[in-house]
């Protein structure tokens, strides 16, 4: 498992969930400056400072439910609000498309030109912003700093983690089942054709070489495939052409989107629920979690009648369908952290339960009996 994953998942899931975000509050002829509002809130959050300090230290990857309740808070940080099922399905969207775009990354190495396509899109969406920019601009630099010095091994570990970690989602998605690029089962397809990895040659040939290194013979074969090669790498700098289109956003054009869960996932998650075994590192999950979201500055909204609910589905009918039919092992539920009595040695989730806390009225200074990180991981 790569240690440094954990910047890249968050950052291309957070760009994954602006271009779904903002193509629902077009459909649903949302007033400009509300949306705006929404969004800017949202990236401002995202981007913030003492957020993105615990986010770039170090640590192995959260559990989809650590991460799940990390995308739940950020989804809410403004005006906007989503109900269970909306947002079950803004998350099974994020996380398939950039499982979509890991696979099909040519190089290991692309993965980090997806995630300068998401950051990219990110900086459109605040150009008119500049305190929100140059939050982002800091995060671009040292996304840089950070990555672009590793070495093809490195990127592969970080692939790697990444793999393990979608592995067993398999959610179909409408876009994705309309451009055959997914099956029925809900697994991708992966094309036989299009441009080479960068640095290397279209296969078809083998040669043959002796002990001195002279080239001896050579021998054709077909490669079962229509292949090109690449016509130059992608840009590794803040600004220039990232050449892929991995990252960009699919929803520009305007067609709606639903899930479906498949069989296999079902039978999946039937499996998980039987293996309720403890996780001897979910204490240690739960306090880096609380330590991360800590660093959040989450909005309250002062005036109720100003936020509005938003809609993933195409009525509330079928988001109350939704919501009723997903089984109760594939909903990833939120992880209720709650601050405990004693306040000077759990500072941190005091904070937390101020600023996340979903009711919005619970004070952090409340004298009710709370449980400790250890008793709290039996509601993982």
């Amino acid at each position: 498992m790569s240690s440094s994953t954990l910047p890249l998942l968050f950052i291309n899931l957070g760009g994954e969930m602006l271009y779904i975000l903002d193509q629902r509050l077009r459909a649903q002829n949302i007033p400009a400056d509300k949306a705006k509002k929404v969004m800017n809130d949202i990236i401002t959050t995202m981007f913030n400072k003492k957020f993105l300090e615990e986010l770039f230290k170090p640590q192995e990857l959260y559990s989809k439910k650590a991460l799940r309740t990390v995308f739940d808070r950020l989804a809410h940080a403004s005006i906007m609000r989503l109900n269970q099922a909306s947002m079950d399905k803004l998350y099974d969207l994020m996380t398939m498309a950039f499982k979509y775009q890991v696979l099909l990354c040519p190089r290991p190495k692309d993965i980090l030109l997806v995630s300068f396509n998401h950051m990219d899109a990110i900086k459109d969406f605040v150009k008119d912003t500049p305190s929100i920019l140059s939050q982002v601009d800091e995060t671009y630099q040292q996304l840089i700093e950070m990555y672009t010095p590793l070495s093809s091994g490195e990127f592969q570990l970080i692939r790697q983690t990444l793999l393990i970690f979608f592995q067993d989602m398999h959610i179909r998605v409408s876009i994705f089942l309309k451009d055959k690029v997914q099956n029925s089962n809900g697994r991708f397809v992966l094309p036989t054709s299009g441009p080479v990895p960068y640095g290397t040659q279209v296969p078809g040939l083998i040669r043959v070489f002796s002990c001195a290194g002279e080239e001896v013979s050579r021998l054709q074969f077909t490669n079962g495939g229509n292949y090109t090669a690449a016509l130059r790498e992608g840009s590794f700098e803040i600004f220039g052409d990232r050449v892929t289109k991995l990252g960009t956003n699919m929803y520009s054009v305007s067609r709606p989107v639903e899930t479906h869960m498949s069989g296999t996932s079902k039978n999946s998650a039937q499996h998980t629920k039987v293996n309720t075994a403890p996780n001897p590192l979910a204490k240690e999950e739960l306090n880096l979690l609380a330590k991360l979201m800590g660093g959040l500055e989450v909005q309250k909204t002062g005036n109720a009648d100003s936020g509005f609910r938003v809609n993933l589905f195409a009525t509330d009918e079928e988001e109350q369908e939704a919501l009723i039919s997903r089984p109760d092992e594939l909903s990833y539920g939120v992880i209720n952290i709650q601050a405990t009595k004693d306040q000077q040695a759990n500072a941190e989730l005091a904070k937390i339960m101020g600023e996340f806390t979903e009711s919005g009225d619970q004070s952090p200074c409340s004298s009710s009996k709370g449980d400790d990180l250890l008793a709290m991981m039996d509601g993982l």
